[in-house]
């Protein structure tokens, strides 16, 4: 049977599963400062261990202009924490023999059947040619970003200006029949299959998961993700009932004075955008980075077969792939990449504390999760901080939750 919204696990002191309450008071201390000096307007911070509830607290404003705190039930734009969800409802299809990870994408858009390559200048500032794609675009491909379908805001080469900055800006400007169009006639940056690369890959099949499911994607994943696991307030629109518990960010970057907002989901966007589109709670996102640690179920429900969940967990760069994960998040530079999200696959080297085997993928907007399986942990982290503060919040709120644990 499905989780009800209520459903979170059940609370405990946290020295019951080996935290301090000591050290968790640390987290409030730090954050509160940072509210203090302007820094950022509010964040909620969820802390599951050991399948028990051990930390949720709110700090700040929701919405400071208006006097709003911050509350649990908040609603933030998660941005690219929307890729690990809709990586989870296409190995649904996976699961059932609909998708394969090796078929190419001209399959379900047959004008991505012959892509081309740039060939740039030195300097990369112009295209002097482009030549055949080597092997077609593979399924696998969009889920571990090695397309080539880059994003635009990513970079600044001549190929990089072909394409749209990022996933809710393609959104906001193209229906999905004219994104495909638009991104099958740009050059690819590269070959497939050869570089991580941060780009369009979820965005593009959350599109394939529309043609095989003949549904939208926000359907489909109401009826086989978000509901199963009661996530209530998770969607590609906030509904007109639930708009006031929408967070709002500093209308200033703290750090460079630039005018930042995001855009409040209230209105349809062109197309659900797999990359980048959805809108959540630090609740119903801590379901199901619970459900991803404890190998596809959460409560009653069952998501994903464990192995299929080892599989999505599982390094999937080998070492012929060149890696620039410090493209997508310099927070997450020297991780392995699986299907949807990074994995670390090693103890040292990264920014972030952890373990071999914790995976995560954050938002541009500011939010970031994370669960690692060795420790029995699932930490959310929801904040409006767009602009480059966010990795210093990534690193810090990483710290702060692994002093804690005194076991």
């Amino acid at each position: 049977m499905p989780a009800r919204a209520s459903d979170l696990p059940p609370r405990a002191m946290p020295e019951e599963v080996g935290m301090s309450s000591q050290r968790l008071a640390l987290i409030g201390a730090a954050v509160n400062a940072e509210i203090a000096h302007g820094q950022l307007p509010g964040a909620v911070l969820a802390i599951a261990r050991r399948g028990k509830l051990v930390y949720f607290e709110s700090f700040g404003d929701r919405d400071k202009a208006a006097g709003a705190p911050m509350t649990g039930d908040a609603i933030f734009n998660i941005a690219s924490m929307t890729k690990p969800m809709v990586a989870v409802g296409a190995l649904q299809l996976y699961e059932q023999g609909k998708l394969l990870m090796d078929e190419p994408l001209a399959k379900y858009f047959p004008k991505f059947a012959d892509m081309r390559v740039a060939v740039m200048d030195a300097r990369k500032e112009s295209i002097v040619e482009t030549v055949p794609a080597a092997r077609k675009i593979t399924i696998q491909d969009l889920f571990r970003h090695t397309s080539g379908l880059i994003y635009g805001g990513r970079g600044t080469t001549a190929v990089h200006k072909l394409y749209p900055e990022g996933s809710s800006q393609a959104a906001a400007a193209m229906t999905g029949p004219e994104f495909i169009d638009h991104l099958s006639s740009r050059p690819l940056l590269y070959q497939p299959g050869t570089v991580w690369d941060y780009g369009f890959g979820l965005d593009v099949l959350g599109l394939v998961i529309e043609q095989l499911t003949e549904q939208s994607l926000g359907d489909y994943l109401q009826q086989n993700v978000w509901k199963p696991l009661g996530m209530t307030d998770t969607g590609f629109l906030i509904p007109p009932g639930s708009a006031a518990r929408y967070a709002r960010a500093l209308p200033t970057d703290p750090l460079t004075g630039s005018p930042q907002s995001m855009t409040p989901l209230t209105q349809k966007t062109k197309f659900e955008c797999g990359g980048g589109c959805a809108a959540s709670t630090a609740s119903d996102y801590l379901r199901f980075a619970l459900m991803l640690m404890n190998k596809g179920k959460y409560g009653d429900a069952r998501i994903l077969g464990p192995k299929t969940v080892e599989y999505m967990l599982s390094n999937q760069l080998g070492p012929e792939v060149k890696n620039l994960i410090v493209n997508g998040d310099p927070t997450r530079a020297d991780y392995g990449f699986g299907l949807g999200l990074a994995v670390r696959t090693t103890p040292g080297i990264v920014r972030l504390m952890g373990s071999v085997g914790d995976f995560s993928w954050p938002g541009a907007s500011g939010t970031n999760w994370w669960a690692d399986p060795h420790e029995e942990l699932a930490v959310v982290w929801m904040a409006h901080s767009p602009g480059p503060i966010r990795w210093k919040y990534r690193q810090m709120i990483n710290a702060l939750v692994y002093q804690a644990i005194v076991d």
